[in-house]
């Protein structure tokens, strides 16, 4: 038998797609290769932000609270997609679906109010601590 004999038509436009990518690939880092700079100055290698050459040490010791308020945007942040996706299927789902939704909204609330409660939504001024609760008790 021949492979390509045994290959499903309707593999074919992926197979080309990929090719196509990579070909696109080479044919970009190609170019930048012989395109691009060849020379290197002194300056090249070192740092700068808006033609600014830096000083001092980029190494800030920033608060693990900046961290962890990401981290807890991300999380509710996250909410908003699946609401989304809900809300287009919407009629299609019916009362079921209502009711996942607003389990789901409960328990980020829940979450939420623990949170709040806890103070890990506190950025200025006294902050409980959430890492080592055991310093203060």
């Amino acid at each position: 038998m021949n492979y390509p004999e045994q290959l499903n038509p309707e593999v074919w436009p992926l197979v080309v797609y990929c090719l196509a990518v990579l070909a696109l690939i080479v044919l970009m880092l190609s170019l930048s290769y012989f395109l691009g700079q060849k020379r290197r100055d002194p300056a090249t290698d070192e740092p700068f932000e808006s033609g600014i050459i830096s000083q001092g040490s980029a190494r800030l010791r920033i608060s693990v609270a900046y961290y962890l308020v990401a981290i807890l945007f991300i999380v509710f942040d996250l909410e908003a997609v699946y609401l989304f996706s809900w809300s287009i299927a919407f009629f299609e789902t019916g009362l079921l679906g209502f009711i996942e939704a607003t389990i789901f909204i409960v328990i980020l609330l829940v979450g939420l109010i623990y949170l709040w409660r806890l103070g890990a939504l506190e950025w200025g001024g006294q902050q409980k601590s959430l890492i080592g609760r055991k310093n203060n008790q």
